[in-house]
């Protein structure tokens, strides 16, 4: 079976493919017979009851400074010219990221998108996560600088991050002694609207932020990501190193719990993670680490999450 997909990504020139997700999501499809167009999150718009993109054919391949060549424009109907729509870009989830949401919602279910755009729309990172708060830390959401140091006193060292932020973008630690809280606080109040989120520090943060990776609600592997010196953020993109991993019987648990729900809603690529057994994140807006996962452990998840588009595409 090939299908046509559009894939909805940041431009193609800045893709590092020694490391990138989605870039290997599109080698595999392209190994597979499916053909691939792409197109900017600008691009997509709403013109009389049409959804539609400006788009461009794309061929991928794996060599570094020539890994992509683009065909011709063209207007890409997308629920008539298109059967998968992969919404790849990535964050800032900020409203021009909802209102995609909106619009990719109104090609379902002739057209497969995914995650699901509804369900991506109501599951925000470090909100979703609030559904299973019984593997999480202490944690807090609020504007207020009183709330803080009263979660400070109870709690001791702290960490501070932007609601909506990614790839460990503006997390700060704030020790017992308090410094800085009140200046901290206030930067995020006038940076965003939106609350922050306060979360007890974990100090196992130091033995790795593990990255588990789920496909259509089964657990595909994990890495295990280390901050670098001087560092409390693992993200590999904030500097963080990946390591070969297993799940503990704690993390098994977690996903026990978590992907039937996953499933449920159309989140067919989504990756967790978790701090010594405590489920900080839900990341499904444009989750990565599978180049790291499948190097370490010799696995193929973008043939995981094909096999599972391919088999939801079926249905549609």
């Amino acid at each position: 079976m090939s299908l046509r997909v559009a894939v909805q990504m940041d431009p193609m020139e800045g893709i590092d493919i020694a490391g990138d997700s989605t870039f290997a999501v599109m080698v595999e499809a392209q190994r597979r017979g499916h053909r691939l167009h792409h197109y900017l999150a600008p691009h997509l718009f709403y013109d009389e009851g049409r959804v539609a993109a400006r788009a461009r054919s794309v061929t991928v391949r794996p060599q570094a400074g020539d890994h992509f060549s683009h065909g011709e424009w063209e207007v890409l109907d997308l629920r008539a010219d298109v059967d998968v729509v992969l919404m790849r870009q990535d964050p800032p989830f900020d409203m021009a990221y909802v209102t995609a949401t909106h619009l990719l919602e109104r090609i379902q279910p002739d057209t497969l998108v995914v995650n699901d755009p509804a369900s991506v729309r109501n599951a925000p990172e470090k909100l979703f996560v609030l559904d299973f708060a019984r593997f999480m830390p202490p944690t807090m959401i609020t504007r207020s600088v009183d709330d803080v140091r009263a979660f400070q006193a109870r709690h001791g060292e702290i960490v501070v991050k932007p609601l909506h932020g990614n790839a460990g973008a503006a997390v700060f630690k704030i020790g017992r002694d308090g410094a800085n809280l009140g200046a901290l606080t206030e930067l995020f109040g006038h940076v965003w609207r939106e609350p922050f989120m306060v979360q007890a520090f974990l100090p196992s943060v130091a033995e790795g932020d593990k990255r588990i990776v789920l496909v259509d609600g089964e657990v595909a592997g994990a890495i295990n990501r280390l901050p670098g010196k001087g560092e409390i953020r693992s993200n590999l993109a904030a500097g963080g190193r990946a390591e070969a991993t297993e799940l503990t019987a704690r993390e098994r648990e977690i996903c026990d719990a978590l992907g039937p729900e996953l499933a449920r809603r159309g989140l067919l690529f989504v990756g967790i993670d978790v701090i010594g057994g405590h489920l900080t994140e839900i990341n499904v807006t444009s989750p990565t680490g599978i180049v790291a996962l499948d190097r370490f452990n010799g696995t193929n998840t973008p043939g995981l999450i094909w096999d599972a588009i391919e088999a939801r595409a079926a249905r549609v």
